[in-house]
């Protein structure tokens, strides 16, 4: 799972800026170490990466985020918050779950990503990516969900246009697979115009 026994979590948060993963990496580099998963966005401005790096060595979690702030910490604003990798949480078993994109958008309104997160939860779903964006008057929420199979996803889809009904949205629910090749479809044919 990772190249070195020794493996931490880094979340780093920063004023979005070209560099970054760049600075990250090379701080890692320099310890010795390797990336063996990550994750990186951008929201409004503000960059967000969790990074899993491995190290031949154990370090300390602390002195760890201090060297990847780097020494101009303050002029970069990174933020990073380091910890230990728990090989516990990454070996569970993901037996019985299909993973589905739910997509819903609509006109703006408060309450949107919690009445959705809410029935989720309440199902034993667990939402593995998460993506909402508020453009003018509209709001689109997309988020990609892993499903216990025992649950009849025509009821899901129905449930979700319901609610999606009450609150003014177009509510899709996908398995990941059809979702995938739809918008690469999409994509496909785009670039050939």
């Amino acid at each position: 799972m990772t190249r070195f026994e020794h493996a931490y979590v880094l979340s780093i948060m920063a004023d979005d800026h070209p560099g970054i993963v760049a600075a990250v990496t090379s701080a890692v580099d320099r310890l010795r170490g390797n990336i063996d998963s990550c994750s990186q966005t951008v929201l409004k401005g503000y960059f967000t990466l969790i990074v899993l790096a491995s190290f031949p060595v154990a370090l300390d979690p602390s002195e760890l985020a201090e060297a990847v702030r780097g020494p101009e910490a303050a002029r970069t604003g990174f933020q990073v918050m380091a910890r230990p990798f728990a090989r516990a949480l990454a070996g569970r078993a993901k037996a019985g779950v299909e993973r589905f994109v739910v997509t819903a958008f609509g006109q703006d309104r408060p309450g949107i990503v919690l009445r959705f997160s809410q029935y989720l939860a309440g199902k034993d779903i667990n939402i593995i990516d998460l993506y909402g964006d508020r453009t003018g008057e509209e709001f689109v929420l997309i988020s990609q969900v892993e499903i216990p199979q025992r649950y009849d996803i025509g009821m899901l889809q129905a449930d979700l246009e319901e609610m999606g009904n009450e609150l003014g949205f177009t509510v899709r629910l996908q398995h990941e697979n059809i979702f995938v090749a739809t918008n690469e479809l999409r994509l496909t044919r785009q670039a050939g115009q």
